[in-house]
């Protein structure tokens, strides 16, 4: 049986991509919207880390870096324990669309699972993505 290997998800953003970009890249953007607190080196290659109040900690590499469209990183799979080393990547893609951005944020690497740490993993985060995209949007807006 095969799994989905790819979420996907697309939202506008009323702001420019140099606004969105900023809070996708640097740590100030993303403990404001994404953790409580965050450290990034925008580089490929770099390391970032993402730290929230209930202890969660998010170690990610820095993969992809074309200023300000493209923002791509690997991180561990969500329910697998910490010394596993596979890991799903993200991508995030900014498009202009006359005063805003078109934002699509997709994650793959689901389909090297087996169905339990699938279901937990994919579910997950196809449901956060939801959330933390919204998150994003509220920040921004609560910026403006």
């Amino acid at each position: 049986m095969a799994f989905p290997d790819r979420i996907e998800r697309t939202v506008d953003i009323a702001h420019p991509p140099a606004t969105v970009w900023s809070a996708l890249t640097t740590a100030e953007g993303l403990s404001s919207w994404f953790g409580q607190e965050a450290s990034i080196d925008l580089r490929p290659g770099g390391s970032a880390r993402m730290t929230w109040d209930s202890g969660h900690t998010a170690e990610m590499r820095v993969e992809r870096v074309e200023e300000p469209a493209v923002f791509g990183y690997t991180w561990h799979i969500f329910g697998l324990p910490d010394e596993d080393p596979r890991r799903t990547y993200v991508e995030f893609t900014l498009e202009p669309t006359g005063a805003g951005t078109r934002l699509t944020v997709v994650e793959t690497g689901f389909a090297q699972l087996g169905e339990d740490a699938h279901r937990t993993a994919y579910d997950g985060n196809a449901q956060g993505w939801g959330s933390e995209l919204g998150e994003l949007v509220g920040y921004l807006d609560a910026a403006a």
